[in-house]
């Protein structure tokens, strides 16, 4: 039973995915599509699933929810907005700098989570982490600060508080 819990955040996903990528909603592909979510999901779970009872929170779920409603339509947005004001200005602009900035998470999908949307989002990348002291080294191609505790504020933290919030 405890296989089956921890197996069907992985199942859910998996089907989604096939789901969404697939663009169907035949019996055919349904019926496809959950046999091989269920494969993916039992294969799979061991490896990323630490706690079936933290996987099936509602509220952690919900922190995911809004994470990526913000993500893609608040922070995604802003980026390329700055990066095609940049593109477009007849003076470049660009303050590029390497900035180390702190963060709090310690759990290795809430690193990340944090890294991955700093990298995702147009005009950041992550280029390095130092997980025993708690640091990213981040390239900012429009860096307005490098004190370390203000370009954490401008670039990481929103991410990191749902990174505490969804997997600490």
């Amino acid at each position: 039973m405890k296989r089956l819990f921890k197996s069907l955040i992985p199942t859910l996903l998996s089907f989604l995915i096939y789901v969404i990528y697939t663009g169907s909603l035949r019996v055919y592909d349904i019926v496809t599509g959950l046999v091989v979510a269920a494969v993916v999901g039992a294969l799979t779970s061991s490896l990323i699933i630490e706690d079936w009872r933290k996987s099936l929170d509602v509220r952690r779920l919900a922190h995911l929810l809004k994470f990526a409603v913000r993500y893609f339509l608040i922070d995604e947005v802003r980026a390329h907005m700055l990066v095609i004001k940049l593109g477009l200005s007849p003076k470049l602009g660009l303050r590029p700098a390497i900035v180390k900035m702190p963060i709090k998470t310690r759990n290795d999908y809430g690193i990340t989570l944090v890294s991955l949307s700093i990298t995702n989002t147009p005009g950041t990348v992550v280029v390095d982490l130092n997980k025993e002291k708690g640091n990213i080294y981040v390239h900012w191609i429009y860096a307005t600060t490098t004190v370390p505790e203000e370009s954490y504020r401008e670039v990481s933290e929103v991410f990191d508080e749902y990174a505490l919030r969804i997997f600490e």
